[in-house]
């Protein structure tokens, strides 16, 4: 009886998420990273300088309390127009988050703020000319941030967002070429189109 219960409430949730556990949205996002701050040698000195980035997050929302994935992919992170010693260079992160907004009652026709924090991974790629000093890293991070989401109708809306991104743990070495261990921290601030479900 017990299973026989498990399986409507399942089929209940299918057929009709956003009353049982809140709305879904999707947002595609561009933005630019910034301020960064890394052990890995950085000879273009181009992590505090701003770059795109791109990627997309997932979020399933309630009235307060939602979760989210969320990919992020920086190219040229390590690269500045001008200097050229880097023949490729990005930054991807991937983590999940825990989202606190502001109760839906109270923004349905304005600007929702929500607070992000979650963990995940960055993974940091750096190619230079002739195959030296090369760098392929994955790190542990966490994340902090916040932003608004506001919408134009019941499905499209637009979300701006900014989040601040650090490795964490002991910093290690032998994966990559770093002064001391490996390390990396920046800002990102995105721009999203928001689809609502």
């Amino acid at each position: 009886m017990v299973n026989k219960n498990i399986f409507f409430i399942g089929i209940l949730l299918l057929m009709n998420p956003t009353t049982a556990l809140g709305e879904w949205q999707i947002k595609p996002f561009i933005g630019l990273s910034f301020g960064g701050d890394t052990t890995f040698i950085d000879v273009e000195n181009a992590a505090q300088t701003p770059n795109i980035t791109f990627g997309a997050s997932g979020l399933l929302l309630g009235e307060i309390f939602g979760v989210e994935a969320d990919i992020g992919h920086a190219p040229g992170f390590f690269q500045s127009d001008d200097r050229q010693l880097v023949q490729k260079s990005s930054v991807t992160t991937a983590s999940g988050s825990v989202v606190v907004a502001l109760p839906r009652r109270l923004s349905e026709y304005g600007l929702r703020p929500y607070f992000v924090s979650g963990a995940g991974v960055m993974h940091v790629r750096i190619d230079h000319h002739l195959g030296v000093l090369k760098v392929s890293s994955t790190l542990p991070a966490i994340h902090i941030g916040g932003g608004a989401t506001g919408f134009f109708n019941s499905r499209l809306g637009l979300s701006w967002d900014v989040r601040h991104y650090y490795s964490i743990g002991e910093p290690t070495q032998g994966k990559g070429l770093s002064f001391g261990g490996e390390k990396l921290s920046f800002w990102r601030a995105t721009m999203a189109l928001a689809l609502r479900y």
